[in-house]
């Protein structure tokens, strides 16, 4: 799809590389985890709890140009869903190439029906995804 992921946490690396070695739902992740331990990159993003010293759960899509498109942060103990993710980011794929539509929150991929937002739309979403 063009993009990189990588995983940013307040843990060491050797923290994420006995996570790699020891979880099996990280056995086949080849992208990169990196580590933040000073909490440095965790406080640019806004994520960063000084009270425990821990990053809450963020997720960021950055567009090429860096700006940031769509975010999310969640508590320590909330997981995050892929499946939601991936819509978010094709729906900001999408709305890059089609910059006067909006995706609606059902929408999943390309063909689903987006809006025009409009004066016209007001009060009209439900009738226009009919």
């Amino acid at each position: 799809m063009g993009a990189e992921l990588v995983t940013v946490s307040t843990d060491t690396e050797f923290v994420h590389l006995a996570w790699h070695q020891n979880e099996k739902s990280l056995e086949n992740v080849t992208y990169p985890m990196a580590a933040d331990p000073t909490g440095e990159v965790s406080r640019l993003f806004g994520v960063y709890d000084t009270a425990t010293g821990l990053a809450l759960r963020g997720v960021f899509i950055i567009n090429p140009d860096g700006v940031i498109m769509n975010s999310e942060v969640n508590f320590y103990n909330m997981g995050r869903n892929i499946d939601e993710l991936m819509r978010k980011f094709k729906a900001n794929l999408h709305l890059a190439r089609k910059t006067d539509e909006g995706c609606p929150a059902k929408w999943k991929d390309e063909g689903d029906k987006t809006l025009k937002p409009s004066e016209k739309m007001v009060g009209k979403v439900f009738e226009a995804l009919q």
